[in-house]
């Protein structure tokens, strides 16, 4: 499954930004700042 790039930009905008993959779909989730949060898929 391709990460598409406006993934990659909500991952670049806080260095604690994690790319996860869950049942198939790609999460950016952040522990220390939950505002940084999106879905793909």
């Amino acid at each position: 499954m391709k990460i598409r790039h406006s993934l990659k930009s909500v991952k670049a905008r806080h260095k604690d930004c994690r790319i996860v993959r869950r049942k198939g779909r790609v999460y950016v989730i952040n522990k220390t700042n939950p505002r940084f949060k999106a879905r793909q898929g």
